[in-house]
């Protein structure tokens, strides 16, 4: 069904454009009007200080979630916002119809502080694989695309992760280790170590896309919420990187992942963040 929707029957590529259209749509009109002009009403804390939601969040997810379903009858929406309103949405990650991955405002923080390091993040995945995925930074005016076993691009051009230098210092954006549990507290003080430079992460979609594109090694996180991950993970795989959970298997969307986990430039700087991790553990 997907791969249908995705390429129809002579590898027309139409609805992938459809899509990039329906997210660059929702960020103007919901997102980009707010950014830097959000009213104190329009900013509401959820578990706390550190999580925020913001009427760009909301309006842009139901922007997303029309758009979207009506592009392919049959699919579910998993989002951020939606998922805090009923937790019980998250089950659709593991059920048979298509399921958009959305995350409206990834990086709401920054967004509240009016910086411009936040991003709108899109998956569309079916039986726990991500088949497609969109990226897209309204204020940088960046739009990345990965297809599975397509490739990615950044505004339509090709991208590779490449790999760090011999003997370089890595540089890693990890969770922040006062948000984590004990165990992974330990593990990822693994990091603190020779050749890694490590700090704290941003809109974790721009850090995926700063290893897709080279410009970061790798990531280190202790969180598992899909609408952050689904999306970059794949940016990731296919600009030639790598991704691994601490038991050596890749990410699972659904959740049930063995915390922290890698995205990387490379499989050997995959491997060399694991080792850290699991000798912090």
């Amino acid at each position: 069904m997907i791969d249908d929707f995705l390429y129809g029957t002579a590898g027309d590529t139409g609805p992938l454009a459809e899509v990039e259209a329906a997210v660059r749509a929702a960020a103007a009109a919901e997102i980009v009007p707010r950014h830097r002009k959000l009213a104190a009403h329009e900013i509401i804390e959820k578990s706390g200080p550190h999580d925020l939601v913001t009427a760009a969040d909301r309006l842009a997810e139901e922007h997303l979630t029309a758009a979207l379903t009506k592009l392919l009858p049959g699919s579910v929406v998993v989002g951020e916002e939606s998922v805090h309103a009923d937790p019980a949405v998250y089950d659709a990650l593991g059920g048979d119809a298509p399921v958009w991955i959305v995350d409206p405002v990834d990086g709401t923080r920054q967004f509240v502080r009016g910086e411009a390091g936040f991003c709108t993040l899109v998956a569309l995945a079916q039986h726990g694989e991500v088949h497609a995925s969109w990226t897209y930074a309204p204020i940088l005016g960046e739009m990345a695309v990965a297809v599975r076993g397509r490739g990615a691009t950044l505004n339509g051009t090709p991208i590779r992760a490449g790999a760090p230098a011999p003997g370089a210092v890595l540089n890693v954006a990890m969770s922040h280790p006062d948000y984590t549990t004990d165990a992974q507290k330990r593990a990822l003080l693994g990091l603190r170590t020779d050749g890694i430079a490590a700090r704290p992460c941003g809109s974790a979609g721009l850090e995926y896309l700063a290893v897709a594109r080279g410009e970061l090694d790798a990531t280190a996180f202790n969180w598992e919420y899909a609408w952050d991950h689904a999306a970059g993970l794949l940016l990731v795989t296919e600009a030639g990187g790598a991704q691994s959970t601490l038991a050596g298997v890749p990410f699972r969307i659904a959740g049930g992942n063995d915390l922290p986990f890698t995205a990387a430039r490379d499989e050997a700087t995959a491997q060399r963040i694991l080792t850290a991790l699991r000798a912090g553990g």
